[in-house]
């Protein structure tokens, strides 16, 4: 499993994790797109403007190796501002590649692409 060094491990003063520090022996937690509801919490949406952040300034907009990043937390963004990178994605695997959808994050998170440099 690839680890994402300078990636956070969290937002800062919550549990909301970002990445993961071991794999897991049973194989990695499958990746599956989360329904997001308008209620939603206005912690929960700042956990997600901040992790897409963290990922633009990490990677831009080209792909990038899942990783030690968190499952539970891409799986909120999942099928629409993240994408698999290739045909053969699989929800299981450390080794999969994503990128980010620029069109619908813009759309969905344009304070996300205001608070990094990542251009």
């Amino acid at each position: 499993m690839l680890k994402h060094r300078g990636f956070p491990s969290r937002l800062p003063g919550t549990d909301y994790q970002f990445t993961i520090r071991r794999d897991n022996p049973k194989g990695a937690t499958p990746i599956k797109a989360r329904e997001r509801y308008a209620d939603r919490l206005p912690n929960d949406r700042k956990a997600d403007i901040n992790f897409l952040s963290c990922l633009l300034e990490q990677f831009g907009l080209e792909p990038f190796v899942r990783g030690n990043l968190d499952a539970g937390r891409i799986s909120w963004l999942f099928g629409r501002e993240i994408v698999p990178a290739d045909d053969n994605f699989a929800p299981d695997d450390y080794e999969a590649m994503l990128r980010i959808n620029e069109d619908v994050a813009r759309k969905s998170y344009p304070k996300a692409f205001d608070e990094t440099n990542w251009q």
